[in-house]
């Protein structure tokens, strides 16, 4: 979806549901969670919204994302979407990034992040889990740590989360 934004920005809700053959309450609700992550804006234009990337130049890294995924896009067909799906959800949840910052700045343990964010253990156990998933953190024995993400935009996310 963020692809063909991408390629073709300004679309309706009614024609990204078409051409992407989903409800329009579906379609509705993913575009909503893509511009409350700040990777994409939306315009009223009478009854209709229309979205669009946001501007590479935009504060707060939706512009950064967005820039490494219009690098991507070209390349798209060689990239299987669920890498690429996994991968921007990495962060998308708050505690995911307080959780990669705490390791970023020495947490080691899992005692040290937990200690370092105040989150739960089972909570952090989860975060912690999910952040491995998508190898940006590796735990070897009782230690924790980032990692260099082998793919590009891995490592714009990862650069990201630590701004």
């Amino acid at each position: 979806m963020l692809a063909m934004l991408i390629r073709q920005p300004g679309r309706t809700v009614s024609s990204v549901a078409r051409q992407m053959r989903l409800s329009l309450p579906a379609t509705s609700q993913y575009l909503r969670a893509l511009e409350a992550r700040g990777l994409l804006t939306c315009r009223r234009v009478g009854l209709r919204v229309e979205y669009r990337p946001v501007a590479m130049t935009t504060e707060g890294g939706g512009g950064a994302i967005a820039t490494a995924l219009r690098m991507l896009v070209g390349r798209w067909r060689q990239q299987p979407p669920e890498v690429l799906f996994k991968l921007a959800t990495a962060f998308t949840h708050p505690r995911r990034i307080e959780v990669y910052r705490a390791l970023k700045n020495g947490a080691d343990s899992f005692v040290r992040v937990q200690a370092a964010t105040h989150i739960s253990r089972r909570a952090l156990a989860r975060h912690l889990a999910k952040l491995q998933a998508r190898g940006f953190v590796k735990n070897e024995g009782d230690v924790y740590a980032v990692t260099n993400h082998a793919h590009p935009f891995g490592r714009v996310l990862a650069r990201l989360a630590v701004r």
